[in-house]
């Protein structure tokens, strides 16, 4: 069970965003206007990312295989630390980047900083050095929400030992959603949510999600994402939202949440 170093939830509006994939590489206009009406209706948000293809490339140049297993990233040895590098070295300090020259005031945190993300690890014999939470460090969290900063998460764990531990970005936002509250959690994708029909959802139960992943309305990619937002609910948080770079798309809740 993943636990906060702080249970107490205030009652301030809170959204955790999680990009990932070529959104990571420049942040349209779109967002930013999206962005700063968040804040401007009262919310404080936190951002999470991953950098799945940049962690590609940079083992691809070191001649490491990269192997995924059930949507989770084998990382051995050597390529925790080309995995730490890619995300705390390049990808979150670029984010951050991103954000500041958008007249955002960001800070970056990996997992280490103020034990942000404490973890052991998932199956070492399986995964390698890939982590499972065990607490999120709330209280750091707020206190940058209170200082009106953005906190940009890369998705780095460590255990008591000082080891460096490769997550599931789509993991740590859930962890981090529910740790501090958050009202929702948005899946940030190429696609402006889940498409039916060529239509696009405005909501979406589990249920619904299961039929349509069974009778091929949602297929290749959407997959995974689907089935991580639906595993975000399963963790606690209240409603995930699949969406493009406006932070528009489809809601998913369960049907009690939705009606």
């Amino acid at each position: 069970m993943i636990t906060s170093k702080s249970m107490h939830h205030t009652e301030r509006k809170r959204v955790v965003i999680k990009l990932g994939g070529s959104t990571l590489e420049r942040l349209s206009e779109g967002f930013f206007t999206r962005f700063n009406e968040l804040r401007n209706e009262g919310y404080e948000v936190v951002i999470v990312h991953g950098g799945g293809p940049f962690i590609n490339e940079a083992l691809k140049e070191t001649g490491i295989e990269s192997k995924i297993d059930h949507g989770i990233r084998v990382t051995c040895e050597k390529s925790i630390e080309i995995v730490k590098q890619v995300l705390i070295g390049n990808v979150n300090t670029s984010l951050v980047h991103q954000l500041n020259r958008n007249a955002v005031e960001a800070i970056g945190l990996n997992g280490f900083d103020g034990k942000l993300l404490e973890c052991s690890m998932l199956d070492e014999k399986r995964y390698g050095f890939v982590g499972n939470i065990h607490a999120v460090n709330q209280t750091m969290i707020e206190k940058l929400l209170v200082a009106e900063m953005v906190p940009v998460i890369s998705c780095i764990g460590s255990t008591n030992d000082g080891f460096a531990l490769n997550i599931n970005a789509d993991t740590v936002a859930s962890a981090i959603a529910f740790a501090i509250g958050a009202e929702s959690l948005l899946l940030v994708t190429d696609t402006p949510g889940i498409k039916i029909e060529n239509q696009i959802k405005q909501s979406a139960t589990p249920g619904q999600i299961a039929k349509w992943i069974e009778n091929g309305d949602i297929y290749g990619g959407m997959i995974p994402k689907v089935n991580a937002a639906v595993a975000c609910l399963d963790a606690g948080v209240a409603t995930v939202q699949v969406v493009d770079q406006y932070l528009t798309g489809t809601m998913i809740a369960f049907e009690e949440v939705l009606n």
